[in-house]
């Protein structure tokens, strides 16, 4: 028999040919065997229900023709396996605004993945976080759908530097936790079109080589086995020609799946296996879906089994290196968002004698939830801790916390200024796990039973239905606030918290998110000055709750409409907290000079921003388009181009964007196609997505 394993140099001929010779060999089991994972029940039981503890097989493989298999680990605040640098999550990394960084974080959980055995990362997670109480909005880069695409695109991008696949998820309208496996999302054409699956598109056009598919339903078919979504507009429409497999366990429900589009079941055969083996023999699958399947699977992992490695080894010395943890340290500066300033920050070390830093979570090690995206490094840097070290032998610091409201109002009171770290942690919002581990929670097989085991935990994490701080947190900002001394707030939490009922007595609030493993030293950075923060909301904070849309943890089904976030704002005419793209910073920058140009094929726009102040500092400047909206009902504007600034006190620079008018276009459900509709267009530039502040012209076409 011709060897039929990859070798490096293959070209895609070659690689062509000898899929077609493994097809040829292997028998139709052996080839289901290739759609699906195997052995995880096993490996989860053996290591005590730890997820990560090994690679996980998730596909492909035939060891008798020496096929290589898929091996799977989670991701995206880093990589879920052994002990990993852990980055900021997300959301915070949406806040930075900065897709060149973002590669570079792709790049080095590449590096991880590969030195700890695997080539199959779940870390470009890109769900729409249509509402903030979304347990999983810590996962994702924010509410636009274009911002969401440009940044999955480049950490997809930088996976794949390294030869690791990259795998979308979750294919689609996964925008609710608690009821993930169940709820059927209902959505029109236009929306779905226009405002769910755009940035999937985008990162699969950037060459992103898998799709996970999502639990839910989406107008009543399972995502995992649907076929308009997998084969309709996935593979005719977007004419993607990679792989999709399922999410973990009870990811499909029939063996039909594999007929709509599914290549592999993930984690273990529950409905594929053997039960597939016999619809194929019954005939109610064609044998060409499964070679199919196969080919999609072994054409992808040959493809890049065969490209060459940027490095000539990936050892063990690499993961968590001096290298990734500095790069954990600059994300964690870059996306920290400064939501209000009375000019109590930078806080300045020679009149700070004593600092009050008070909360229960200023000392605890908080980079994010504990379902599968949890990464275990080897140290964190606590907010405390960061903050002490940085005023060793300079400051005093003086703790307290809401269970002792009296000694942290006495410690509030003796400090020059207080810092107050408040938010959640995987208690109160992540991905819901009624144990130790999500593997499913109604109707489940007998083996998920048995590697679940015995559950010791009550259920944590899911869905937030409070969008407001704890109540002891809230008492512990007031005690704080009426010591009359500066307090600066630091918001721990992977989207919105409603701030109204204390905000106004707040000096300064500072949302850091989950930050990773450096979270702490570049908060004591940032508090002192070291760097500005240069942040920017990549969602819309509301003053009141009912100003999102409708959310229901426990839904059976919802109405997910087109609009949400700064487009629901703008046409109901509610004024947020704090508007979508709203960051300061510690100095000041001015924009002028705007034009707008209309090209053959696109919109050429130029500004000119300038930084004011007497610090170093970086401006995201966010383009955005309104649109006639004569034939169709269009929000007043959308993004359309962001580009992260950096400038020197008193630097002016300019900036060209260019905006495709595939971008403008809007879904017509009746043709089944784009259209682009004549007429005048509104160009906005400026700091944020409030047109207040924004320069503005226009174009015509």
């Amino acid at each position: 028999m011709a060897e039929l394993a990859p070798r490096k140099g293959m070209s895609d001929a070659e690689i062509d040919t000898t899929v077609a010779a493994v097809l040829a060999e292997c028998t139709l089991t052996e080839k289901v065997a290739m759609m699906s994972g195997k052995g995880f029940f096993k490996a989860f039981a053996e290591d005590e229900r730890v997820w990560g503890a090994r690679p996980y097989q998730a596909g492909g493989g035939c060891e008798r023709l020496s096929v290589p298999a898929l091996w799977f680990t989670d991701g995206p605040r880093g990589v879920a396996r052994g002990s990993s640098t852990c980055f900021p999550c997300t959301m915070a990394r949406g806040a930075t605004f900065d897709p060149d960084l973002e590669r570079r974080v792709g790049e080095a959980m590449a590096v991880e993945i590969r030195a700890q055995g695997c080539n199959l990362s779940g870390a470009v997670c890109v769900n729409l976080l249509r509402h903030p109480g979304w347990g999983r909005a810590q996962e994702t880069y924010g509410e636009d759908p274009y911002h969401l695409g440009e940044m999955g695109a480049a950490l997809a991008e930088g996976l794949q530097t390294h030869n690791v696949i990259a795998t979308v998820k979750h294919y689609a309208l996964n925008s609710i936790e608690n009821a993930r496996f169940t709820i059927d999302v209902e959505v029109d054409a236009r929306t779905l079109r226009e405002v769910y699956l755009p940035h999937f598109k985008r990162i699969l056009d950037a060459g992103c080589a898998s799709v996970m598919s999502a639990y839910n339903k989406v107008n009543g078919e399972y995502c995992g086995q649907h076929r308009e979504l997998l084969t309709d507009i996935l593979r005719h429409e977007w004419k993607f020609d990679g792989f999709v497999h399922s999410d973990w366990v009870m990811g499909v429900r029939a063996p039909y799946g594999a007929a709509a589009g599914l290549d592999v079941e993930n984690p273990e055969p529950l409905v594929f296996g053997q039960k597939l083996v016999d619809a194929v023999e019954g005939g109610a699958v064609e044998p060409e879906v499964i070679d199919r399947a196969c080919r999609r699977v072994l054409t992808t992992l040959y493809r890049f089994a065969a490209a060459g490695d940027p490095l000539p080894d990936y050892g063990m010395e690499l993961v968590a290196s001096t290298s990734h943890t500095a790069l954990a340290l600059e994300v964690a500066e870059k996306s920290a968002v400064l939501l209000k300033n009375d000019g109590v920050l930078p806080l300045d070390r020679s009149r700070l004698s004593k600092l009050a830093v008070l909360g229960k979570l200023a000392a605890v090690e908080n980079t994010g939830d504990h379902g599968s995206s949890r990464v275990r490094p080897p140290y964190v840097i606590t907010p405390l801790a960061g903050l002490q070290a940085a005023l060793s032998g300079s400051s005093e610091i003086v703790t307290g916390d809401e269970d002792d409201l009296e000694a942290s109002a006495a410690a509030a009171a003796g400090a020059d200024a207080v810092v107050v770290v408040v938010g959640y942690t995987a208690e109160e919002e992540g991905e819901y796990i009624p144990g130790d581990i999500n593997l499913g929670q109604a109707g489940v097989p007998d083996e998920l039973v048995e590697a679940q085991g015995q559950v010791t935990k009550q259920a944590r994490g899911g869905d937030r239905v409070d969008l407001a701080l704890p109540a002891p947190q809230v008492k512990l900002l007031e005690t704080a606030i009426a010591s009359g001394k500066p307090v600066i707030v630091v918001i721990v939490a992977g989207s919105a918290v409603l701030v109204e009922s204390w905000q106004h007595g707040a000096g300064a609030i500072l949302q850091s998110f989950y930050a990773g493993m450096e979270g702490g030293t570049a908060l004591a950075r940032l508090l002192l000055g070291e760097v500005s923060p240069s942040g920017k909301l990549p969602f819309t904070v509301a003053r009141r709750p009912e100003d999102y849309p409708d959310f229901d943890p426990f839904a059976e089904r919802i109405t997910y409409g087109p609009y949400h976030g700064y487009t629901l704002a703008a046409r109901e005419g509610w004024t947020p907290r704090f508007p979508f793209g709203y960051g300061l910073s510690y100095t000041r920058f001015s924009y002028r000079a705007l034009r707008a140009r209309v090209f053959k094929d696109a919109i050429s726009v130029q500004v000119t921003i300038a930084n004011e102040g007497v610090v170093a500092a970086d401006e995201v400047v966010q383009l955005y388009v309104g649109f006639p909206g004569v034939e169709a009902e269009r929000p007043t504007h959308l993004l359309r181009g962001f580009e992260r600034v950096p400038l020197a006190p008193g630097e002016s620079r300019t900036v060209r964007m260019r905006v495709p008018l595939e971008q403008l276009k809007w879904y017509d459900p009746d043709a089944r196609d784009w259209r682009l509709e004549p007429g005048e267009h509104q160009v906005l530039v400026g700091g944020s997505s409030d047109p207040a502040r924004c320069l503005t012209t226009t174009v015509r076409f």
